[in-house]
């Protein structure tokens, strides 16, 4: 039984460190798996994404080389894709099946399918206090595209059934309040106040070395909080001033909205969200949307003048390579968070599944027909890590993404005969 002594904001942690007396196992299998996507839209720059070689000899290119402290804990895959996502016309039709492989729909009505994350939500999300959390980094679009599709299916990768994508929450203090159940007058407290007493009993009770940890961890959780209660307090204003001026706020651009003005501020605090998430066990399967498909999204501090849709079309230039980094490093940034929280005899990380993938691989033509992917973490155990994966020239049948979500599925303990277009797992993986 994992460790419960001061409430669910701390019992991960300390059961994660060993702080307890306890006799609870330290194998793999002692340990929840998590699953977590990062999606950026729009693809990469070709020719500064790829990785050659496996284990201590991997070499990683650009793009990728955020990742090389970690490069022992990842896979990089080459050439999986989502036939039925070919062919059926630009943005909308690349996104709307990503996680699912669906078949998607035209029109007025919006039909997808249910996607990987949440079918892993709807198996094991009773363990926890949320089956999933569901967040971006960037509003959601409405109307339609020039190819009939419903814009739905380019502002949302996580859906629910195959006509209700989950709603993204891309407020971090939002995100926070509800993950920690802030509500009324709690809003206005820390939530270290409330388990201070069982914090500080505990600290009495354990070692020197272990009560370093725990003021270290309380410590993280306190920043976490302040940046959060800092964007509270821009939400509450833009709130204020959507009244004003008689609009909905999401229709106000940022830093108007109480979105972080810096896109910097904005995704670190998502993935601190979420590393807080795993390692309170208050989910076992997040989502990211760090920039949509289709994104406005704006990069001063990149040195790139055009937004990141625009910039796409010229996606083999220094700038969009820059860009496509700068969202790849979030993953490293995640993946090193969670690294950095024992867990038995490994980490967090080392228990989970980060996926990071874009729904197409070169904007300039907008072709689908492989898509970027990196995976961060060994599922406990059960996923070999440090490899370059290649299905380029595997055929059609054998480089399915669907396949791949069959076999992350089985690791996390859903078993399916079938999903999206797929029937067999992935080899090799």
């Amino acid at each position: 039984m994992y460790c419960r002594t001061i409430q669910a904001y701390l019992h991960f942690s300390l059961h994660a460190n060993r702080l307890t007396t306890g006799s609870a196992s330290t194998s793999p299998a002692a340990f929840p798996k998590r699953f977590a996507v990062l999606f950026v839209g729009n693809g990469v720059n070709e020719d500064h994404w790829d990785a050659q070689g496996s284990g201590p000899d991997m070499k990683l290119s650009k793009t990728l080389a955020p990742l090389e402290p970690l490069k022992h804990k990842i896979n990089v895959i080459h050439g999986l894709f989502h036939k039925r996502a070919v062919g059926l016309g630009i943005h909308p039709a690349q996104t709307g099946s990503l996680l699912s492989g669906a078949t998607i729909q035209k029109g007025a009505i919006i039909k997808a399918g249910t996607t990987v994350d949440q079918m892993i939500a709807s198996r094991i999300g009773q363990d926890t206090a949320q089956p999933s959390i569901v967040l971006a980094c960037e509003q959601p679009m409405t109307g339609y595209h020039e190819t009939n599709y419903s814009m739905a299916y380019s502002s949302h990768i996580s859906w629910q059934t195959q006509d209700s994508p989950v709603p993204n929450e891309v407020y971090p203090s939002l995100a926070f309040d509800n993950l920690f159940e802030n509500r009324g007058s709690l809003r206005n407290m820390s939530i270290l106040d409330r388990v201070r007493d069982d914090a500080e009993s505990l600290g009495r009770a354990i070692s020197g070395n272990d009560k370093a940890k725990l003021d270290e961890y309380l410590t993280s959780v306190r920043e976490v909080e302040k940046r959060v209660d800092s964007m509270r307090k821009n939400k509450d204003t833009a709130d204020d001033l959507a009244k004003q001026r008689n609009r909905p706020v999401f229709t106000m651009d940022r830093p108007a909205n109480g979105l972080p003005e810096d896109l910097r501020d904005h995704t670190r605090l998502m993935c601190d969200i979420i590393a807080m998430a795993f390692q309170t066990d208050k989910t076992r399967v997040a989502t990211l949307l760090l920039a949509r498909d289709l994104s406005a999204l704006y990069y001063p501090f990149l040195e790139v003048r055009e937004g990141h849709h625009s910039a796409s079309h010229n996606n083999q230039s220094e700038g969009y390579e820059r860009i496509a980094r700068f969202h790849l490093s979030q993953l490293a940034y995640l993946a090193t968070r969670l690294d950095s929280m024992p867990e038995g005899n490994g980490t967090v990380l080392d228990n989970s599944c980060l996926m990071f993938l874009s729904n197409m691989w070169i904007g300039r033509k907008h072709d689908n027909t492989r898509l970027p992917l990196v995976l961060a973490g060994g599922l406990g155990g059960t996923l070999e890590t440090g490899r370059t994966l290649d299905y380029l020239e595997a055929g059609d049948d054998h480089r399915k993404m669907s396949s791949l979500y069959l076999s992350i599925m089985d690791r996390m303990g859903v078993k399916l005969e079938k999903f999206g277009d797929a029937d067999t797992r992935l080899e090799g993986v």
